[in-house]
C-alpha cells in the first residue's frame, strides 16, 4: 500500500495550485481573526457592557424594594438618577407583538442580572430590536426600564468582519487576475511548443509574461529555428545525393533495356527498381515531410481512397472524422501499413473508430504476426525481423518507423497488438 502523498490531494493544474496557495492562507488567517475577534474581544466587551447595565438595573431594584420608597420612586421616574434610560411604573403590562426573548448575548445579560439581584427581572427586545425592555416586579407594581441596546451590546461589530472580508476578497481577486495572466502566458507557450513539435506554425506568437517565461519562450523559438535550419540542410543534402544517384540508376536502366532480356538482365532491372524505391524511402525518412503544411482532412475519405488502391485491403468500418494532418504523410503512412498487411498476409481489414479525443485506425492482417517481445524493435530504423514476418519480403525496414514518426509528430501514437484474424493488429491513433 502506497504511503501518503500530498500531490494526490492537491489540484493538478498550475493555475489551480497557485490559486490554492494564495487562497488557503488568506482564508485561514481570516477564519482565525474572526474566531479570535468574536470569542475574545467582542465577548469581553459585551460582558462588560452587560455588567454595567445589570448594576444600573440592580440599583433600580434596590430603590423599588425599599420599605419607604415612594419618594425614591418619584425621583427615579422624574430624573432617572442621572442614568441614561427611561423608567416608568405600569400595571399589568403586556409585551408588544414584535418583542423577542432571545437575542445576541441574551444569556450573558441575564447572567449578570441574576448576579446583582434576586428579584425577578425579565428582558426582551422591542422596537425591531433597537431597545431593551426590562420588566422588574416590585410588589404589586411593575417597573419598566427602556435602554438603548447599543449601551448593553456591541451590536454593530460584525461590520468590522464584513469590511475585513471585503478587503480579503479584493486582494484575492487581484491575486487571481495576476496569476491568470501569468498562467495564460505559460499556456500560450505550451500550445506553441506543441504546434512547433507537430510541424505547425503559430502566427503572431510573441513571448509574454514574467521574465522567466519570456526567456523560456525565446529558447523554444530559437530551438525551433535551429531545428528547422538543420532539417532543411539535411533534406537538401539528401535530395542532392538522391538526385545524383538517380542519374546513374536511370542510365543503367536504359542500358539494360537495350540489352537482350535474359534472366540475369531481368534480375538486374528488378534490383535497380528496388534501389529506386529505397532511395525514395530514405529521402522520406530523412525529410520527415517537413515541406508540407498540415490541413483539415476527412480521415475516412483518405482511408477509403488508399484502401481502394491496394489489392487485399478492405475498409470494414469508417466513422466520419476530420483531422488536421499532412496529406502526403498520411497517405504514405496508410499505404505502407496496408501494403505491409497484405504483403505479410492475404488480406488487411481496416476499421476507423472515433474515440473520446482520438481517432483510431485499426489495421488487421492474417499473417504470421510479430512476437510481443519484438514489437518495439520493429519500430527501429532499418531493422529487419528474423522470423517469418520478414521472409521473402522486400523493403528497407522503414515502414513502421515512418508511421510512428508521422503519428507522434501529429500528437498521436502507434501500437502493435494481436489481431483477431490471427496476425498483427496496427493501432494508429490521431487527435481530432
Amino acid at each position: 500500500m502506497s504511503g501518503f502523498r500530498l500531490r494526490d490531494y492537491t489540484p493538478r493544474g498550475l493555475y489551480a495550485r497557485l490559486a490554492a496557495l494564495v487562497a488557503l492562507p488568506v482564508v485561514a488567517i481570516f477564519a482565525f481573526f474572526s474566531l479570535y475577534y468574536y470569542q475574545e474581544h467582542i465577548s469581553d466587551v459585551n460582558e462588560k457592557l452587560s455588567q454595567s447595565i445589570a448594576r444600573e438595573v440592580g440599583l433600580i431594584v434596590d430603590i423599588c424594594a425599599a420599605p419607604d420608597h415612594s419618594q425614591q420612586r418619584e425621583v427615579l421616574v422624574e430624573n432617572q438618577l442621572g442614568l441614561r434610560f427611561d423608567c416608568a411604573y405600569e400595571n399589568a403590562m403586556g409585551w408588544p407583538e414584535n418583542s423577542r426573548q432571545n437575542f445576541g448575548y441574551s444569556k450573558v445579560l441575564r447572567g449578570q442580572l441574576a448576579s446583582v439581584t434576586r428579584h425577578p427581572v425579565e428582558v426582551r427586545t422591542v422596537q425591531t430590536g433597537r431597545v431593551l425592555d426590562f420588566r422588574i416586579e416590585a410588589g404589586t407594581d411593575t417597573v419598566r426600564v427602556l435602554i438603548d441596546r447599543k449601551r448593553a451590546l456591541a451590536a454593530n461589530t460584525h461590520f468590522t468582519i464584513v469590511w475585513v472580508l471585503f478587503g480579503a476578497l479584493i486582494m484575492l481577486g487581484l491575486a487571481f487576475a495576476f496569476l491568470r495572466n501569468q498562467v495564460r502566458s505559460i499556456l500560450r507557450l505550451t500550445e506553441a511548443a506543441k504546434a512547433f513539435g507537430r510541424g505547425r506554425d503559430v502566427p503572431g506568437f510573441r513571448p509574454s509574461g514574467a521574465t522567466e517565461i519570456r526567456d523560456a519562450a525565446r529558447a523554444v523559438t530559437d530551438m525551433r529555428a535551429r531545428l528547422m535550419a538543420f532539417t532543411d540542410q539535411r533534406t537538401a543534402m539528401l535530395a542532392g545525393v538522391s538526385h545524383d544517384l538517380r542519374t546513374p540508376i536511370t542510365r543503367l536502366k536504359l542500358q539494360l533495356a537495350m540489352m537482350e532480356q535474359t534472366e540475369e538482365i531481368t534480375g538486374a532491372r528488378t534490383d535497380l527498381d528496388d534501389m529506386s524505391k529505397m532511395l525514395d524511402e530514405y529521402l522520406a525518412f530523412a525529410s520527415g515531410e517537413e515541406g508540407e503544411r498540415a490541413e483539415a482532412l476527412r480521415l475516412d475519405h483518405i482511408t477509403r481512397t488508399v484502401a481502394e488502391r491496394i489489392d487485399g485491403a478492405r475498409v470494414i468500418e469508417a466513422n466520419e472524422i476530420s483531422v488536421t494532418v499532412r496529406r502526403m504523410a498520411l497517405t504514405r503512412t496508410l499505404t505502407n501499413l496496408m501494403a505491409n498487411g497484405v504483403g505479410y498476409g492475404t488480406r488487411c481489414e481496416v476499421r476507423l473508430i472515433k474515440g473520446p479525443r482520438m481517432a483510431e485506425i485499426l489495421l488487421d492482417d492474417d499473417g504470421p504476426g510479430i512476437p510481443a517481445d519484438q514489437r518495439e524493435d520493429a519500430f527501429r530504423p532499418f531493422h529487419r525481423l528474423d522470423d517469418a514476418r520478414s521472409q521473402n519480403v522486400a523493403g528497407t525496414g522503414l515502414g513502421l518507423t515512418l508511421a510512428r514518426d508521422f503519428a507522434r509528430a501529429h500528437g498521436g501514437d502507434i501500437r502493435l497488438e494481436d489481431s483477431p484474424l490471427g496476425g498483427l493488429r496496427v493501432r494508429l491513433r490521431l487527435p481530432y
